[in-house]
């Protein structure tokens, strides 16, 4: 009753935003469990339950369509390679989200379990048909564009940033160049330059296919963004840091990866996580270059006429899958950061 007193009625205006805030949640929130659960229909192979007359949500178009959200136009056959992936990458985010798995060995799981990926994704060896990224789709593709476009633009940007503050000129000027001339553009017009433009300046005989041109697009304006905000850590850096490990003999390179880099990145765990998340909700852009992601292989699930119409429980669907991927990594880089946190204060105490 305390906690009530202090957090939801310490004053008047409190009080009343309080108790508008109660009378809006008893106005919306048994209606929407009426129409979302209760009254839902769940499985059915056709949408005519879905319009009776009293019917609530028609949460049958997912079940009905959940392979072709899932892994957009891959062969019924081989869909089980697409979702093998899936759960491939789900365990590489969780082993990296523990703190125990964090030794040298987590990057060779990386390289080992992408290069699976893409293996599995692409067949053409091994015993597995070979598979047009044409047909890849749906939450696969998202998943796969965001983690390759991540894991390929965040080395890149620590090298842009490390670039942009470095005394050589020409490659400050070079950095500089990069990084502004792509975050002064919109992914949209990226995309389309790597789509339309680049097969242009290609030799003759040489072609990047679809999927590759659209990533390299995204690595590009990721490792520009994400530049900024490492160097925004490394500026927050007390330069003590920096003499001290001059003083003690360090060469530029060690002294970057094991003095300055740390302390950048842990300062820098918001604003990455932020870009991270920007960069996973960007991937529905693909769509202006004909790749199916989650949102669009929605889209075109809705299109059918039978069933045309639900497009409220289509879109709630997709914003829930966004959210749990987002949500997850806004919670855990909170917990990151309280727990290296903690360790600096430890580590300070100890001095």
């Amino acid at each position: 009753m305390r906690w009530v007193r202090e957090n939801l009625f310490g004053n008047w205006a409190s009080a009343i935003a309080t108790l508008a805030i109660l009378w809006l949640a008893w106005k919306l929130v048994p209606p929407f469990v009426q129409w979302a659960l209760i009254d839902a229909v769940w499985v059915s192979p056709d949408s005519r339950p879905c319009r009776a007359e009293g019917a609530g949500a028609c949460w049958a178009l997912i079940a009905e369509k959940h392979r072709f959200i899932l892994f957009g136009t891959y062969p019924f056959e081989h869909q089980w390679r697409p979702g093998l992936a899936i759960l491939l990458l789900i365990a590489l985010y969780v082993a990296s989200a523990l703190r125990r798995f964090w030794r040298p060995a987590l990057a060779l799981a990386w390289i080992g379990g992408l290069a699976l990926i893409g293996l599995l994704m692409w067949g053409g060896t091994a015993g597995l048909a070979y598979v047009e990224n044409e047909r890849w789709g749906g939450l696969a593709l998202t998943l796969l564009l965001a983690t390759f476009g991540i894991a390929f633009a965040f080395p890149l940007s620590i090298l842009l940033a490390l670039g942009r503050r470095s005394k050589l000129p020409a490659v400050r000027a070079l950095s500089v160049l990069w990084i502004e001339l792509v975050r002064g553009v919109p992914l949209i017009s990226l995309l389309f330059m790597a789509s339309v433009m680049l097969p242009l300046f290609l030799p003759e005989g040489v072609n990047i296919d679809k999927l590759l041109r659209a990533l390299l697009a995204m690595i590009v304006f990721a490792a520009a963004y994400l530049a900024e905000v490492v160097r925004g850590g490394l500026q927050a850096i007390p330069h003590g840091q920096g003499e001290a490990a001059d003083a003690l003999g360090l060469p530029y390179w060690r002294k970057t990866l094991l003095v300055i880099l740390p302390q950048a990145l842990r300062i820098s765990i918001p604003p990455l996580v932020n870009t991270f998340i920007a960069f996973f909700k960007d991937t529905s852009l693909v769509v202006i270059i004909g790749l199916f992601d989650l949102l669009t292989s929605i889209k075109v699930a809705l299109g059918e006429p039978a069933w045309s119409g639900f497009g409220v429980e289509a879109y709630l669907f997709a914003a829930l899958v966004y959210f749990a991927f987002c949500f997850a990594m806004s919670r855990y880089s909170q917990d990151l950061e309280r727990e290296l946190e903690r360790g600096h204060a430890r580590t300070e105490r100890g001095v």
